[in-house]
């Protein structure tokens, strides 16, 4: 897995230049709103190229961030990449088109394995992008003794040294699994005495983040991270002494889906780029690039054996069985809302 950067806060630079076959005049653009660094920039290209069109990107760097953007009135997006449990909410409050599968060439690829446990089995709405489990990792050099649990948060010889992620699902849902909960538990009792272990945790972390834990334990300054498996394998490869594992309590594993918002203008092309990250050979190479696995049992074969045979992207049935999706929470929101926020009030 080679390390690259790619920031795409906006794609400025694929957007500014003359595609072929536009000839003068305007070409399309699609709007894409998504997570930084999650696109093979080569691949942003060649499809610019193949559709004489231009890729904008947007980012943001959770879930609530992009839906809260949308609730406040943002339009002009063609293709969003939320999780799961996030595109159930937006076709709740009907926010989606429905996938047109007859444009769709590829997508006989997607792993049915995958889609037995997704929340959108049938693609209606959604197809999945790229998965990845929760997983912690640590500094070889600097944390003795270490395992690979949730129990490392506990620490106190790493106080200062540790981040959680600024997410709900992650934080009280590892700390659910620790207790041997399903982490989309909306059982008060189990909820209470998960915040009791988020909150002991936080007392040890030098923050809740998102983003920087990336580069933080690339420099040393973090010592334990959680963090996802893309991300960190992202800097890992550059920095032999990053360890990442899945904690053995079972993790959460989320799949980003592209999905097209009810308002998008660009629909037909919107189509073909979800048609052409489908295509086993693109996301072969956007897996080898970006370090996530897609749910792609077409792409697999032609995978790297270095990347193939990663236990954390694929891993074994009998671990794989210990992983739960993120789900939608539905009524019980409102309480894991407080739960979190009883949390970082601590």
């Amino acid at each position: 897995m080679n390390r690259r950067h790619f920031l795409t806060t906006t794609s400025a630079a694929l957007a500014s230049s003359a595609l072929p076959g536009c000839s003068g005049k305007k070409p399309q653009t699609l709007r894409v709103y998504s997570w930084a660094d999650y696109l093979d920039p080569d691949l942003a290209e060649r499809f610019e190229k193949e559709n004489s069109c231009k890729l904008s990107i947007d980012t943001f760097d959770s879930n609530e961030a992009m839906y809260a953007k949308l609730v406040i009135g943002a339009t002009g997006y063609d293709v969003l990449v939320p999780t799961s449990y996030m595109v159930k909410t937006l076709v709740r409050e009907n926010r989606l088109l429905p996938i047109v599968q007859s444009k769709l060439t590829n997508l006989g690829h997607v792993d049915t394995q995958y889609l037995k446990r997704s929340l959108d089995p049938a693609m209606v709405h959604s197809v999945p992008y790229m998965m990845a489990p929760t997983c912690i990792a640590w500094l070889a050099s600097k944390v003795k003794d270490p395992v690979a649990s949730n129990s490392m948060f506990d620490r106190a010889d790493l106080k200062g040294r540790i981040t959680l992620l600024d997410d709900m699902h992650e934080v009280l849902g590892a700390a659910l699994r620790s207790l041997g909960f399903s982490l989309n538990s909306t059982d008060p009792a189990q909820l209470a005495k998960a915040r009791d272990v988020a909150s002991r945790w936080k007392k040890n972390i030098a923050k809740f983040d998102n983003e920087q834990y990336k580069s933080g334990i690339d420099s040393g300054e973090f010592h334990l991270v959680q963090g996802y498996a893309g991300d960190l394998f992202q800097v890992a490869d550059g920095n032999e002494d990053i360890v990442i594992k899945v904690a053995v309590e079972g993790t959460a594993f989320s799949c980003d889906d592209l999905c097209i918002p009810k308002d998008a203008t660009e629909v037909d092309l919107a189509h073909r780029f979800i048609d052409f990250l489908t295509a086993p050979e693109v996301a072969a190479q956007n897996m080898e690039y970006i370090a996530y696995r897609a749910p792609n049992a077409g792409a697999y074969p032609l995978l790297s054996e270095d990347f193939r045979g990663n236990e954390v992207l694929f891993p074994p049935e009998e671990a794989f069985a210990t992983w739960e999706p993120i789900d939608y929470l539905g009524d019980a929101l409102a309480l894991w809302t407080k739960t979190w926020d009883e949390v970082k009030a601590s």
